[in-house]
């Protein structure tokens, strides 16, 4: 695993978190938690599938021992 790929992983996690707490604090009015809220879908589907590609391949690793 790259270094480009756990920032970005990363950097995803650390913008669910600011969107959560955002959500938790009333700090959005109705059209941006609707903004916020798409961003967060994406965010997740990136987060998801990074973990499956990388369990995937440390499955990989793990059958070629």
């Amino acid at each position: 695993m790259t270094m480009a790929t756990e920032t970005k992983y990363e950097t995803a996690i650390r913008q669910l978190e600011d969107i959560v707490e955002k959500l938790e604090n009333n700090e959005l009015d109705i059209d941006e938690m609707s903004k916020q809220l798409k961003k967060a879908q994406q965010l997740i589907k990136l987060c998801k599938d990074r973990l499956t590609k990388t369990d995937a391949e440390i499955q990989k690793i793990l059958s070629d021992e």
